[in-house]
């Protein structure tokens, strides 16, 4: 399975194309629009939100609501499109026009200094239009493909928020993956403890009448995996080290850990390592689940854990200093449409970046030309495990 996306954000549309999803497979729009509604929620997003209605459309790859086994095409129109038709225009516009809504002033944190310079380009937008988080709605049409394969093989994908501006949710014991899911989806900031979410909510509140951002941590938990996936003989083939990959790779990620995480470096190894146990029902299962579901790179059969650290979204409506790139004159640095925190929508793209790694790894493992072929390889291969 693979992917790619493209489009800008005040481009007509944006688009990807989807390649290795097996044939015989549900799916319709309505289960991509679903994931998408849930990026687009979240206590603190910003104006943007209010205009876009992100709807996909899907082009190719299905037919009769079931996959084909062909290249599947997803577009989202951008309703914002209609304002930037000359900004953002394909065909060439007059001199004067070129400079509308020009950045030459980049933002502190952001790809656009750094991006002009890579690309030669003199008006910085034509790397923010690209580097804007926009992109992750086609990052999360892809991993709503992969829930939908993942729910059929009867795997779950939850995530929650963990921290948001310094404050931390606790997570109460017992809960199953999808309890954690509903749990999460009830609170406006995906937070699975009640007591927090107002103090946060009104901590969200005062950043923005501060013109500022705050960012936060997110935990995506995924359970029913079988244990083998990913491998150790490589240092490419290894699983965590593919989705700590996708999982920085969100925009504004800095940092990803897994189970006890960085609490690894202080705890005894006598308190990290998950002693190993026996059912006659169940196989090999773990005593505790430190290692985030990890053994070697490759699954051990536990649920995975994974937690990444978004940083403060860096356009501030109170800019930091930057310097013009024509004139080397210092100034404050360009304001485009922001949030004030997009932690509560992110924690919704880390579980779609986590659960299109999960999905490749399973079709790259087991035969799935057909969803049918792909079923029983799956089933055998639980039954083998379990009796190992």
């Amino acid at each position: 399975m693979r992917y790619i996306t493209a489009g800008e954000s005040h481009g007509p549309e944006l688009t990807t194309i989807i390649e290795g999803i097996p044939a015989g497979l549900p799916l319709t729009a309505e289960d991509i629009n679903a994931e998408l509604f849930r990026r687009q929620t979240g206590y603190g997003r910003g104006g943007r939100m209010l205009i876009e209605k992100d709807k996909v459309r899907i082009t190719s790859g299905v037919r009769h609501g079931k996959t084909l086994g062909s290249p599947i095409t997803l577009c989202v129109e951008n309703d914002d499109w209609k304002n930037w038709r000359t900004v953002m225009s394909i065909e060439d516009v007059e001199d004067k026009k070129r400079t509308l809504r020009q950045v030459v002033r980049p933002r502190p944190g952001h790809a656009d200094l750094v991006g002009g310079m890579k690309y030669r380009h003199r008006d910085l937008r034509n790397v923010l239009e690209r580097s804007s988080a926009r992109e992750t709605t086609m990052r999360v049409a892809v991993g709503a493909v992969a829930k939908t394969l993942l729910k059929a093989l009867d795997i779950d994908v939850a995530g929650h928020v963990t921290m948001l501006g310094g404050i931390k949710a606790s997570v109460p014991d017992g809960l199953t993956i999808k309890e954690i899911f509903e749990r999460a989806e009830a609170s406006e900031v995906r937070v699975l403890d009640p007591q927090v979410e107002e103090e946060i909510k009104a901590l969200i509140d005062e950043t923005k009448r501060k013109g500022d951002t705050i960012g936060g941590v997110v935990e995506v938990l995924v359970g029913g995996v079988p244990a083998g996936l990913g491998s150790y003989v490589q240092w490419d083939k290894k699983l965590d080290g593919k989705l700590a990959q996708a999982m920085v790779s969100i925009n504004a990620f800095k940092g990803v850990e897994f189970g006890v995480g960085f609490e690894a470096g202080v705890l005894p190894g006598s308190e990290v390592m998950d002693e190993i146990l026996w059912d006659e029902n169940k196989g090999y299962t773990r005593r505790s689940n430190n290692l985030g579901g990890f053994e070697g790179g490759m699954t051990n059969g536990e649920a995975i854990v994974i937690r990444g650290v978004m940083k403060p979204i860096p356009t501030l409506y109170k800019p930091l200093q930057s310097v013009d790139i024509n004139t080397k004159e210092v100034y404050k640095a360009s304001i485009e449409r922001s949030d004030s925190t997009a932690v509560p929508a992110a924690c919704v793209v880390a579980q779609s970046v986590v659960a299109t790694v999960i999905a490749a790894e399973i079709l790259d493992k087991f035969p799935s030309d057909s969803f049918e072929e792909l079923t029983q390889a799956m089933t055998e291969y639980r039954e083998y495990v379990k009796n190992y």
